[in-house]
């Protein structure tokens, strides 16, 4: 069984993450698991450049396959804000979800609705040696005013799925698991890792 690094130290990622590769034999291992406790800052300009840097970085520390993801949500009328700056964007110390959803639809108030939007996702996996693969996926929707749903975080709530006719935080796990933006990138992504565990990488 191939051990593949998540870049990251939260469980439920792992959990997602576990259940978008499910049918692969490969393990995870954790940051914390590996003894990583320096972080990689996210100080790129674009998801790609942010994904990449944390995979790169913690595959050479590591020695592992190493998975990373930056994702954001980008408002049509915001001119695609808050996009990379999505978990910075309200600008205080120790905000939560809750202050960043408040800040987005402060910056929205009195602008015409719908407030079309779509979540982004990229997806990078690098080697020891800095051999490096990415993939994108989208989710478009738009946000609304008015928190819907408990299962999600980040804008998850405030995320309308017109198709669907919910938000994203009133998907069940599996749900969210089919049609999320992360979903998407990592099934492009995914034929990739298994080449590389056929190869012994």
């Amino acid at each position: 069984m191939a051990k593949i690094l998540l870049a990251s130290s939260n469980r439920g990622k792992l959990v997602e993450m576990q259940a978008l590769l499910r049918g692969i034999d490969l393990e995870f291992v954790l940051l914390d698991q590996a003894g990583i406790s320096v972080l990689v800052e996210e100080i790129g300009a674009t998801y790609a450049e942010n994904a990449s840097l944390k995979a790169q970085a913690y595959a050479r520390q590591s020695g592992l396959i190493a998975i990373a993801d930056d994702s954001g949500l980008e408002v049509d009328t915001l001119g695609g804000l808050p996009g990379v700056r999505s978990a910075r964007f309200a600008e205080i110390a120790g905000a939560s979800d809750a202050d960043r959803r408040a800040t987005l639809l402060k910056r929205l108030e009195g602008k015409p609705r719908p407030w079309t939007a779509h979540f982004h996702c990229t997806v990078a996996i690098a080697l020891p040696d800095n051999e490096l693969y990415l993939a994108d996926g989208e989710c478009p929707g738009e946000v609304i005013p008015d928190e819907r749903g408990t299962n999600g975080f980040g804008y998850d709530p405030i995320f309308w799925m017109p198709e669907l006719h919910c938000t994203m935080a009133e998907l069940s796990d599996v749900q969210k698991n089919q049609v999320s933006h992360r979903a998407r990138a990592v099934a492009k992504i995914r034929p990739v890792l298994t080449k590389l565990i056929s190869k012994g990488q």
